[in-house]
């Protein structure tokens, strides 16, 4: 498979905190988007403009980024290809429709084309980020896997009614110390003129739910963003508002902050 761009991009700090980006990417080898239909090949379900909405948010944090697109196989999903959410409308490892139901393929992936690609950027971009979380925590005693993740705010495909601006994913709990939850949640709350929820339509992805171990001293927390908080508008160009961006940031950078400052209570973990 020809791959001229690296699968993953990793920025190394030293901080507890590690960004995961898994949906930002765009690269689309040419021998898979001659696959694609006119709709797949717009991209739309991108999480537009996230590396740079969180780029030098919180000085020191270490960034792993998937440079391509989930169209060509999705990062935040089991390499097993199991559902996440049964019995609700979602997009699968390699997905097959857009998130509003449409297909996306003029030539659909086979089962070998899936398991290429799994090798090929699934795989490296796990690779990366294990890698990066076992350095952290062994800096700090734990780490933090922040996953930074956002979508349309309305999407009847996938759920009803207007998201939420803020979505924190724990797992029901599961996936983090409690106290990283109730900063995270906490800072959310306080946000001016945002609204929240936790574990709400999104409990946090495969990524989260891997990663987040806690009896380890490994914390992982999802972070979805409504796209109208920071793009001009929802649809094409999607473009990157400047003066939304701003005041989101803000937020961002507390919640980051907050949570670097954390401490386990007894020697990393929870």
């Amino acid at each position: 498979m020809n791959m001229p761009i690296a699968p993953v991009d990793v920025s190394r700090g030293d901080s507890p905190i590690v960004l995961g980006l898994p949906h930002t990417g765009t690269y689309v080898p040419a021998e898979i988007k001659a696959k694609l239909n006119t709709r797949g090949r717009g991209l739309d379900d991108t999480d537009w403009h996230i590396h740079r909405l969180y780029q030098g948010v919180l000085p020191g944090a270490t960034t792993v980024r998937a440079t391509f697109h989930r169209y060509v196989i999705d990062a935040n999903r089991d390499p097993a290809g199991l559902s996440l959410y049964p019995g609700q409308n979602t997009t699968t490892l390699v997905p097959l429709t857009d998130f509003d139901g449409h297909d996306i393929w003029d030539i659909a992936p086979t089962d070998p084309d899936i398991i290429a690609r799994r090798d090929a950027f699934h795989a490296p971009y796990h690779a990366a980020l294990e890698a990066e979380l076992q350095r952290i925590k062994a800096l700090h005693g734990f780490a933090i896997l922040y996953d930074c993740h956002s979508i349309r705010s309305e999407i009847p495909f996938l759920f009803e009614g207007s998201l939420p601006d803020f979505n924190t994913g724990t797992n029901m709990g599961q996936t983090c110390d409690p106290q990283i939850e109730a900063i995270v949640v906490e800072a959310c709350s306080q946000a001016s003129g945002y609204s929240s929820v936790l574990n709400g339509r999104f409990k946090g992805g495969w990524t989260t739910r891997h990663y987040g171990r806690p009896t380890e001293g490994l914390h992982a927390i999802q972070m979805e963003l409504a796209q109208s908080t920071y793009l001009t508008q929802e649809a094409e160009p999607w473009a990157y508002d400047q003066t939304k961006a701003d005041g989101l940031r803000k937020h961002l950078h507390i919640i980051l902050t907050r949570l670097a400052s954390w401490a386990p209570q007894t020697g990393g973990n929870s």
